[in-house]
């Protein structure tokens, strides 16, 4: 039996005005309402039909965004890119910022569901994509950024994390040093796991590993910060340190200078993303560049492809994964390994 408005009134308690005005986000609803409302419509697996989308007229000209977090840096800039990007082709953006959180994610779909979106861009923090498989099935074209989301996203962009965690390994090494510890958040994030693995890797090919990694569960300055301060206190061996971000370096830098050491004559520290306080931090960050707005662009390009050229009777393809160049900005905080 197909699944109606009716259905979803009766389950949530309301009448199909209010569900209709939750579904088409139109008029009031209390939050408590719309609450119901969306757990009836998960509980359901709810989506609206593709003739009932084209009667409320079609294309929307509006795309979902899905970042983990857009007071993070990094998502604050890809946002900016990405939207200023739709701008000019003639969308709209819808920024949903999930916090990290499954339920945030569940939340927004159904929201982007009931907006008509034409297509989603999305940054999963989840493994997980169980609660995408209504925008799939929903025939929406959607293009997973700076992580892949496999049996999903029609197509992904990204950068190359492994490679960029192997730049910045070979970078110290050829400077001598040995003695690496590594400092990043969040430990779930599919691109810091990839670095961590390049990391690790091109260690490995001189014969050494880390001597110590410790992981956030968040990613921010006042989470790393003090980690990176706890290895420096426990590893007094250590002439390096590998931020799996630039915050998380950038707090290490920090640490290094509060415990009365120098970068890089004590320390060396790296980063990775080349956000725009690398280069304000003292000393300069090196760190390794990925081209943020070029992401966002390339997947804002593939999606508007996937857009124009679905069928009817689309299905999702076999999701390809774009890896774009990454490369190391030498700054101040690296040198030879101290004496």
């Amino acid at each position: 039996m197909t699944t109606s408005i009716r259905h979803i009134a009766r389950l949530a308690g309301t009448s199909v005005s209010s569900v209709s005005r939750v579904l088409n986000n139109s008029g009031y609803a209390s939050p408590e309402l719309r609450e119901r409302v969306e757990a009836a419509i998960r509980t359901l697996s709810y989506t609206p039909s593709k003739g009932a989308r084209m009667l409320r007229g079609a294309p929307s000209r509006m795309i979902g965004l899905m970042l983990p977090s857009i007071d993070v840096p990094f998502f604050g800039i890809l946002a900016h890119a990405i939207e200023q990007d739709l701008f000019s082709r003639g969308y709209q953006t819808l920024i949903c910022s999930t916090a990290e959180n499954i339920d945030h994610e569940a939340r927004y779909i159904s929201m982007l569901l009931s907006q008509r979106v034409d297509g989603v861009i999305v940054a999963s923090a989840f493994g997980s994509t169980k609660h995408f498989e209504t925008l799939r099935d929903a025939h929406i074209p959607i293009v997973a950024i700076d992580r892949d989301l496999p049996g999903i996203a029609d197509d992904a962009v990204m950068a190359d994390h492994e490679q960029g965690g192997r730049l910045m390994a070979r970078h110290l090494i050829e400077l001598g040093h040995r003695a690496i510890g590594i400092v990043g958040a969040p430990a779930h994030s599919q691109p810091v796991q990839l670095r961590l693995c390049g990391i690790t890797a091109e260690m490995a090919t001189s014969g050494i590993a880390p001597i110590a990694v410790t992981m956030a569960e968040e990613h921010s300055f006042t989470a790393a910060y003090p980690l990176a301060k706890a290895l420096v206190a426990s590893r007094p061996d250590m002439t390096a340190i590998i931020g799996t971000t630039d915050i998380s370096a950038i707090a290490a830098i920090h640490a290094v200078q509060d415990r009365g050491f120098s970068v890089p004559q004590d320390y060396s520290v790296i980063g990775f993303d080349d956000l725009p306080e690398a280069a304000y931090v003292f000393p300069r960050l090196t760190t390794v560049a990925q081209p943020i707005r070029g992401v966002g662009e390339q997947a804002v390009r593939r999606l508007e492809a996937l857009i124009e050229e679905q069928p009817a009777d689309r299905k999702p393809a076999v999701g390809a994964i774009a890896k774009v160049p990454v490369n190391l900005i030498e700054r101040d905080s690296t040198g030879p390994v101290r004496a």
